[in-house]
């Protein structure tokens, strides 16, 4: 979902699956038969009535119109309302296949629709899909409650459960029941009557909630671009950067001045470059508080309507708080145990940390700076002392790096190399964007083995950050073949001149590649088990595994290019970016660690500590930390914290760190057992890149390398070892 540790991303978003669902009002508890259940859904003929007719079922954006949306998601939530019914409703004996399986199959419309419908509200808004989200958001938190605390539906899926048949499955059927099992009781199927309809509440609440907090900071993140009023505040910026702010001030109706858009998080690029410091403040400042200045985009207010929220389900469901509520099911199993993974860090990042501040304010007051060293300082200076010391310009890079190059002869052929697949552009498929495109894959024998979609650039209606998402689900059961997309948001080029990457957004290529592949290589029979449909801090390890291409001497050359001449990145330029790369574990570890300790802060608290104002508690929990956040601010502040108020990783952010300690260590098992080759491609996909769910994670990471991993690799790749300055 981003470079090494989020250097330049956002958010996974995995399709709804068919149990994630979207509602509307109860189940009732005696079903009706399967034929009248079905004959209660409404009829429809929209352009979701069936499967796409384009190859692989792909969405077909040609004929789909805004006002498609609403009403083709009402009509499949009504469907799939009905064969649930039918399943809770039967009369036959509760089976895996009649029951468990059954359900799996259920909803084939809802996911249809809802998954492009995800994307578009995600990388593509406007006020009628907006509009459209925010009146289905509640349906869709009714339709899963409907699901999960149905006592009929649940009382044949514990029969199932409970029984020597179920007790008898293996594989992929056992895991699957085990899964679906587990995910009723942990949302509420064993509450008592009363405690169901207070769930209900609050799942409604919550999911309100978290679509309005959605919405408000993608309009709060544009409107509070950075405005300037002279090129001359911009100096430092290239010419290029300057003439791209100036057009995109006047697109919005402001000539004559500069407009500079944030990104999802709270540094921004541009502070790099920004000579001037009252600039460079204005910048940072327009960042930090664009949704909590007190106007009609501050979502604090949000934020801790959600907190309380989420800690009363999870009193309600008799845990101790939200965090442990949420990690059921992944590989590290309590937030004391995440905690104190995470505090490990601390002794070495703070010195770090202290050293580097040190380093900096000695450039600072060479400048000619007095006073303390400020937060919006710190990327210049440190981008200043990078340059000094390791001679590594990030402006002189990015002409190597020319975005479809990159994806075609660097991303693809890495795959190429590795695993046997081979990619061709399809013009005659397009996106729901003229930037994109469209490729399909093939497997190493040559048959078809999924469609890839790609939507590189930023624009002022699309989130921030960077994500994989699922069109089309893979599936035996279905027959399905995936269909999968990888967003970004690299900024667009000026008219006439080529899209250029920086090396952040070059390992965020590789990064959601990685997401892709974990979906191409999906070979599951169960929707809800297949490819990317893993717990949290798990999926993020493919993904940061594949960034270690990015730098595999062979792929480099292939692919860094200089737009103009051709010219292959000097000798030598690697082995400065990597050591560059060391420098400045201040930010590059420190913001993503305080990030995921203040998202676990706030996923451990009681409904009552909740209550307290959002900032005055983040301003607590980031001095407990131990980490210089006064200089170093997380990556995401409470109020723009899109992963954990909006996108899936409530007490979860902590998953890019350690998957990041499972990437290093699994790719110090691919170097030791020969690099690059094809054999490792194979073993890679064989135990762990094409297992989807069917599996324990930490044996599928052991079937890769053989042992439980080890942080020594991450710790040496980010100069954090012993002797490593």
């Amino acid at each position: 979902m981003k470079t090494r540790l989020m250097a330049a991303a956002a958010p996974l978003v995995l399709g709804a699956g068919l149990l994630g669902g979207m509602p509307m009002t109860a189940l009732a508890k005696d079903a009706p038969a399967k034929d009248a259940a079905a004959a209660a859904a409404p009829a429809y003929s929209g352009p979701f009535a069936q499967p796409s007719t384009l190859p692989f079922h792909a969405p077909d954006f040609a004929q789909y119109k805004d006002s498609d949306w609403q009403p083709a998601i009402e009509a499949a939530i009504a469907q799939k309302r009905a064969e649930i019914a039918a399943i809770a409703g039967s009369k036959a004996k509760p089976s895996f296949q009649n029951t468990v399986v059954a359900m799996e199959r259920a909803g084939g419309m809802y996911d249809r629709v809802s998954n492009v419908f995800g994307q578009l509200t995600s990388a593509n808004t406007n006020d009628t899909l907006d509009a459209a989200e925010t009146a289905l958001s509640p349906q869709i938190s009714a339709l899963n409650d409907d699901i999960y605390l149905n006592d009929a539906l649940f009382a044949r899926v514990k029969a199932v459960h409970d029984s020597a048949a179920g007790k008898a499955l293996k594989g992929e059927d056992a895991m699957l029941l085990s899964t679906t099992y587990a995910r009723f009781v942990n949302r509420g199927a064993l509450l008592a009557p009363a405690q169901k309809a207070q769930l209900k509440e609050l799942n409604l609440e919550i999911a309100t909630l978290e679509t309005k907090f959605s919405q408000t900071l993608t309009n709060g993140t544009a409107a509070h671009a950075a405005v300037f009023d002279s090129a001359a505040e911009l100096k430092g910026m290239s010419a290029d950067a300057i003439a791209a702010a100036a057009k995109r001030a006047a697109d919005l109706g402001k000539p004559g001045k500069y407009v500079i858009p944030l990104l999802n998080f709270t540094q921004q690029p541009a502070l790099t470059e920004l000579q001037n410091r009252d600039a460079r403040k204005k910048l940072f400042e327009a960042s930090v508080t664009r949704t909590s200045s007190g106007d009609q985009f501050d979502t604090t207010g949000i934020v801790s309507q959600l907190a309380v929220a989420r800690a009363k389900k999870a009193r309600l469901l008799g845990k101790p708080d939200f965090a442990t509520l949420q990690m059921y099911s992944s590989m590290v199993t309590s937030p004391k145990q995440a905690m104190d993974f995470m505090k490990g860090f601390v002794p070495a990042l703070r010195a770090r940390q202290d050293s580097e501040a040190a380093l900096l304010t000695a450039a600072a007051r060479a400048d000619g700076v007095t006073g303390d060293l400020q937060p919006w300082d710190w990327s210049y200076y440190a981008e200043k002392v990078r340059k000094a010391k390791y001679d590594l310009d990030e402006s002189a890079i990015k002409p190597y790096f020319e975005v479809w190059n990159v994806l075609e002869n660097g991303v693809f052929y890495a795959a190429t190399q590795t695993y046997g697949i081979t990619f061709k552009r399809r013009t005659d498929l397009s996106g729901y964007h003229p930037s994109m495109r469209v490729y399909e894959v093939f497997d190493k024998d040559g048959s078809s083995l999924a469609l890839f979609y790609y939507d590189p650039f930023s624009r002022p209606n699309k989130k921030g950050g960077a994500w994989m998402n699922n069109f089309v689900d893979q599936s035996y059961l279905t027959g399905n073949k995936p269909v999968i997309v990888n967003t970004l948001n690299i900024d667009p080029p000026a008219d006439g001149q080529p899209p250029l990457a920086s090396w952040d957004n070059v390992t965020t290529m590789f990064h959601e590649f990685g997401h892709a592949l974990h979906g191409f290589f999906a070979s599951q029979k169960y929707p809800s088990l297949s490819g990317t449909s893993t717990a949290r801090d798990f999926v993020e390890f493919p993904s940061q595994f594949n960034e270690n291409f990015a730098t595999v001497p062979q792929v480099l050359q292939h692919y860094a290019r200089h737009y103009q001449t051709g010219a292959p990145l000097p000798d030598g330029l690697l082995d400065k970016i990597e050591a560059a790369g060391k420098f400045n574990q201040s930010v590059a570890l420190g913001e993503t660690l305080t990030s995921a300790m203040l998202d676990m802060s706030w996923h451990t608290l009681t409904p009552e500590e909740a209550a307290q104002p959002p900032m005055a508690f983040e301003a607590k929990a980031l001095a407990e930390t131990g980490l210089r956040t006064d200089l170093i601010p997380p990556r995401y502040k409470t109020p723009y914290f899109r992963h954990i108020w909006d996108n899936g990783y409530a007490a979860g952010y902590y998953a890019y760190i350690w998957t990041e300690v499972l990437a290093h260590d699994g790719w110090a098992w691919v170097v030791k057992n020969g690099g690059m080759t094809r054999a490792n491609g194979d073993h890679i996909r064989a135990s762990f890149l094409g297992q989807g769910h069917s599996k324990d994670f930490a044996v599928m990471y052991r079937d890769f390398t053989g042992h439980d991993p080890s942080v020594e690799p991450m710790l040496e790749a980010r100069g954090l070892t012993a002797g490593q300055k």
